[in-house]
């Protein structure tokens, strides 16, 4: 006799029976006992397995609880995940109504049941057969019984989270993705006191460089030795909507960086930046409402406020509202300079059985007075040594000012279990001014320099969209999560510019010395046109994407495979006349292909070759082709890595090249042409998160080779690209005192070799070594839980040169404090 097929058959009878007669004699029961589950948070749930009986565990283990349940009433079912904060309870409704189940508590834990309302009418079980319910034979019944214990969604104590975005391919597990990627917390964000993108992804990853300046007109960062702009950050995956040029991140609820060319993924970023892309993910209302207050000090007397309210609404908290406010103003650390921030932003959302509406709006506003340009030198003279830190080689009178107006509109629709789509489109609006040196220039080894100022402005006007299809299916035992993808950008670009604020005469100067700058005698002519300004360019950017995730041997192996097609429309008009003087009109393909594959559970090796894409340059006025407008150039990369997990402590390795197409300007001719290449090799080793209890470590070491491969007649031929160190090393650290319970002490090292300043490298600023030391402090006030952070940076006030002397000092010692109290 079979009885293994005997006690399966009484089990499905039993259950059936079992909830039937449930619902028939105690139909209320459902909803009281549903009511007693777990209510406490979890918080950053991102689950984005479609298979519903995969995020029901997911949602177990992060929840911490025990769960029994028959395996056959998840058997085939689909699911769209669970991205945000749940509460027990919330959480598996979100995962179960859909498909007409619920969770209900029992003696051992919880179980999966029927909801009532979907379980056959009185008569069906009069008609049935079963046996009654205190005839069953309890001893035969066995339920697949699934033991969880808490497991967290981020790593190195909620400062990494374990998915990320990888462009148009969605969310990927650290371990399963193909690429060097991390995801940086809110509650990472705000414990570094970061007030701009900068900071944060450049503290402890040595891939991100820095120059340690500050007080300019644009915050700066490096990816794998290739200028990143900020401008070319996305939102939720959108490009040409980040504030343009600081982004204050306080609205973010995740930070994301890919290292390396991204055109498959992303698209063409509107600036061409090819090193690596930023991905800002917005706060949404948690299922828990959101009251905090946070202040803010940073020398020398900047103080700031942050408000971040957020609540759900309706019977199945559907609604969301979230919103970010921030202020700072006052005198920073540098001598002369003041700095201001306002950023307002609106995150509003609607989710529904299968799918979700939101909306983003956000108001930003970045002003500086005092504005660090940097200082270049006469030829021939050396390196000076660098001036006091707190220096600024500008008058108080120079200023940036940057306002931002962005709303962003998205969309996701899952039509079937096997079918969703996505669209989101976003409008932005910048507007920039500023005063600024246009030559400051070292004329002496005493210090002297010259300087004459000028005044911009520019506007853009930006349409974005994003929109895809996804689909996933299965074939002779691989799963395929295959998107199609479509980008669009435009944006129209008016300028503005008088060239000499001394006054009319262009070869006019003031002079003063840099170790004791002087502006008594400086008066700066501000008599600039605010009229309408004309249009200068107009540049329109669509593409088509196509790629191919494949997941086989039990999902050990994922296969990406995927091209994009990319049309660039460029035209440059002559805001004089409003005439078009140059246009291109051009496709460029890029393919890429990936792959990673589990060795062990928490050990994987990755290899990739993916393509970036930049918009051509155009030749200067100085070049005998003078305006021509060059095409888009491709960028390509080839990496291969590891990546190794452990408990809370994660760790990669990885080697790449880069080859980057460069412009050189023939010295015969004078023709401007796209005949260079600078090929970057490097090795990257990162780690993050706690060796032990108490010691959270987060940083690494960079190998870079920067290499000019091919240059105009050879000249500077395998010299080392500018701006570029070839080591960098980062390590930060945080001690929680188990004596003080709440108590953290962190420090930040920051170690770099030199980088050449010019192209013959016969000059260049030397390395340096940064320390930053802090606290922080958790404790409660009353009933207010609250939270004390500071951090002194550059604590040995260390005065060097930036990446050369043309982006001006590193930044001087600096101190931060801030307080944060939720109600």
């Amino acid at each position: 006799m079979n009885t293994t097929g005997f006690k399966t058959k009484r089990l499905s009878l039993a259950i059936k029976h079992s909830l039937i007669t449930a619902s028939i004699l105690c139909s209320s029961m459902s909803v009281s006992v549903f009511a007693s589950a777990n209510t406490s948070m979890v918080k950053n749930v991102k689950i984005s397995s479609d298979s519903l009986a995969q995020a029901i565990n997911q949602f177990a283990e992060k929840s911490g609880i025990l769960i029994n349940y028959d395996a056959k009433l998840l058997e085939g079912k689909k699911t769209s995940g669970l991205n945000g904060s749940y509460s027990v309870e919330t959480g598996f409704a979100t995962l179960l109504s859909p498909h007409g189940l619920q969770l209900q508590k029992t003696a051992t834990g919880y179980t999966i049941v029927v909801s009532a309302k979907t379980l056959p009418p009185q008569s069906a079980l009069e008609q049935s057969h079963l046996e009654p319910a205190e005839s069953i034979d309890h001893d035969r019944i066995q339920l697949p019984t699934i033991s969880m214990s808490a497991v967290n969604n981020t790593l190195a104590g909620e400062k990494i989270n374990r998915k990320s975005r990888v462009g148009m391919l969605g969310e990927m597990d650290f371990m399963d993705t193909p690429f060097n990627t991390v995801s940086y917390t809110s509650n990472h964000i705000q414990n570094v006191q970061a007030k701009d993108l900068s900071s944060l992804i450049t503290k402890t990853d040595p891939t991100v460089y820095t120059n340690g300046s500050t007080g300019g007109i644009s915050d700066n960062y490096s990816i794998r030795g290739f200028s990143v702009s900020n401008s070319d950050a996305s939102i939720n995956g959108l490009y040409g909507v980040s504030p343009y040029y600081r982004t204050s991140p306080e609205f973010a609820e995740s930070i994301e960086v890919l290292k390396g060319p991204s055109a498959l993924l992303n698209g063409m970023p509107p600036g061409g930046s090819v090193g690596g892309s930023v991905n800002i993910v917005t706060k949404r209302a948690e299922a828990t409402p959101t009251r905090r207050v946070s202040t803010t000090y940073d020398s020398e007397s900047k103080l700031g406020v942050h408000l971040d309210i957020g609540q759900r609404f309706g019977e199945e908290q559907q609604f969301g509202i979230r919103f970010n406010g921030v202020y700072r103003d006052g005198d920073t650390a540098v001598d002369g300079q003041s700095a201001s921030t306002e950023l307002a932003a609106l995150g509003l959302d609607w989710r529904f059985e299968r799918g979700q509406i939101s909306a983003d709006l956000y108001h930003s506003e970045d002003h500086i007075d005092g504005l660090n340009r940097g200082i270049s030198m006469a030829a021939g003279l050396p390196i000076p040594k660098a001036p006091k830190p707190t220096t600024v080689f500008a008058p108080p009178d120079t200023f940036s000012n940057t306002k931002d107006d962005v709303i962003i509109l998205r969309g996701d629709y899952q039509f079937t279990d096997l079918v969703g789509a996505y669209l989101s489109y976003g409008y932005a609006k910048t507007d920039f001014d500023s005063l600024a040196g246009s030559l400051q220039e070292i004329i002496n080894t005493e210090g002297d320099f010259k300087s004459n100022y000028s005044h911009q402005r520019f506007q853009y006007d930006k349409n974005s969209a994003d929109a895809g299809l996804k689909f996933n299916f299965n074939t002779f035992g691989v799963k395929h999560n295959l998107t199609i993808n479509a980008t669009y950008y435009h944006h129209d670009q008016k300028f503005g510019f008088s060239r000499n604020m001394l006054g009319t005469d262009q070869t006019k100067f003031y002079v003063t010395n840099m170790y004791h700058p002087n502006w008594d005698g400086l008066t700066l002519d501000k008599s600039f046109s605010h009229a309408a300004l004309p249009k200068t360019g107009e540049v329109k950017n669509t593409s088509y994407g196509f790629a191919d995730h494949m997941s086989l041997l039990d999902d050990r192996l994922n296969i990406i495979v995927g091209v994009r097609q990319q049309n660039v429309l460029q035209d440059t008009i002559d805001g004089a006349s409003g005439k078009r003087t140059a246009r291109y009109d051009t496709d460029k393909v890029t393919p890429a292909f990936a792959t990673s594959y589990k060795i062990l559970e928490n050990l994987s090796v990755y290899g990739n070759y993916i393509e970036g894409l930049s918009i051509g340059a155009t030749a200067p006025v100085t070049a005998a082709n003078k305006g021509e407008v060059f095409p888009p150039y491709q960028t390509k990369q080839y990496e291969i890595g590891g990546k190794f997990e452990m408990g809370d402590f994660a760790s990669s390795l990885s080697l790449f090249q880069i080859k980057k197409p460069n412009s050189l300007t023939d010295p015969t001719t004078n023709i401007f042409s796209f005949g260079g290449e600078q090929r970057n090799r490097g090795v990257e080793w990162g780690f993050f998160g706690k060796l032990l209890p108490e010691l959270n470590l987060m940083g690494g070491i960079t190998y870079t080779e920067a290499e000019l491969t091919k240059t105009q007649g050879g000249k500077n031929q395998g010299n080392f690209a500018t701006a570029t160190p070839k080591l960098q090393a980062k390590l930060g650290m945080q001690y929680d005192l188990p004596m003080i319970e709440g108590l953290s002490l962190n420090t930040n090292i920051t170690a770099m070799s030199k980088q050449y300043i010019n192209a013959e490298n016969n000059l260049h600023v030397a390395g340096r070594t940064i320390y930053d030391i802090g606290g922080l402090y958790k404790t409660q006030i009353g009933q207010v839980p609250t939270v004390l952070r500071a951090e002194i940076k550059n604590l040995s006030n260390k005065a060097y040169w930036a990446s050369s002397t043309s982006s001006g000092l590193g930044a001087p010692r600096t101190l931060m404090f801030s307080a944060t109290f939720d109600f």
